[in-house]
């Protein structure tokens, strides 16, 4: 492991039921349903994890058997999470999602530890441990959308936020709007769907490209736009949008997949590529992702 980047967020258990049936309401299939380390920071950590990049994780966990249980995973895999806020009276958080023959049907996101736990998760970047405020930290910050819009509003402002090369992932559509006040960040790169970045901007886009240029407009000083299968967009406020193609790809599964472009890209920056190379890398890691090719 050759670099240490922070991933702040939402670590849990996923559980994800799978079927290549159709689905619609009330449907009921035979499938596999499994139960894996999940989360948006969970599954940054884990595919820099392939990439080389150590990671070390801010977040609150419980102090319940499956909160043991999740935090033994991520020493067996390597992450450092001796910074984990964990609380004794808040269980370890879940997520539920059902995908079927037509993608992600639904899903449910219990975070409510994450944001019971407020800023408590932010300790070591205020007292000394990883930065404080007269000595902010200066690495990669990899931040989640799962935190309170509140709390969200304030790291966009704070001194020991303020020399990190941010990362900002919305978790889900119905959280996007939640990182309206960190657009203005200057170290800040957002990372969002389509449609996400809609609901960032109040419009509808047709492509990745036009949506990155409408954040732009709307004042973000850096945008990865993402579409699906189709086209994914780099937008700089100074060099203007590049967009790259998805390899075709047959999907299997689509949890998780924009969290492995978005560690796929910081990994292919760090290691020096260029905006395109980097864009064409992350692309084709969330492609063989959505295959199932590790499954």
């Amino acid at each position: 492991m050759t670099q240490e980047i922070l991933c702040i967020g939402s670590v849990l258990w996923d559980v994800i039921g799978r079927t290549p049936h159709p689905m619609r309401v009330g449907s009921d299939e035979p499938g596999r349903i499994t139960r894996l380390p999940g989360g948006v920071a969970m599954n940054i950590a884990m595919t820099l994890q392939r990439f080389g990049l150590r990671s070390a994780l801010l977040t609150a966990v419980g102090r319940d058997r499956e909160g043991d249980e999740l935090l033994d995973d991520c020493a067996a895999r390597g992450m450092n999470a001796k910074f984990v806020y964990r609380p004794a009276d808040l269980p370890t958080d879940r997520y539920m999602a059902i995908e079927g023959q037509e993608g992600l049907i639904a899903a449910v996101a219990d975070a409510h530890t994450l944001e019971a736990a407020g800023d408590a998760i932010l300790a070591p970047l205020e007292d000394g441990r990883l930065g404080s405020a007269r000595a902010p930290y200066t690495g990669t910050i990899a931040l989640d959308g799962n935190l309170t819009r509140a709390l969200l509003d304030d790291i966009a402002t704070r001194d020991s936020f303020a020399r990190a090369d941010l990362r900002v992932a919305p978790a889900s559509p119905g959280k996007a709007r939640r990182l309206a006040p960190l657009m203005g960040h200057a170290g800040a790169t957002l990372y969002v769907n389509r449609e996400e970045a809609g609901y960032l901007t109040e419009a509808q886009y047709d492509s990745a490209g036009t949506a990155a240029r409408g954040l732009l407009d709307a004042g973000a000083t850096r945008v990865l736009v993402t579409d699906g299968g189709s086209f994914a967009a780099d937008g700089h406020h100074q060099r203007g949008v590049i967009q790259t193609p998805c390899p075709p790809v047959r999907v299997r599964r689509i949890t998780g997949a924009g969290d492995t472009f978005m560690a796929a890209h910081i990994a292919a920056e760090l290691a020096g590529n260029s905006p395109t190379v980097a864009l064409e890398m992350a692309q084709k890691t969330a492609a063989q992702y959505v295959s199932g090719e590790d499954l």
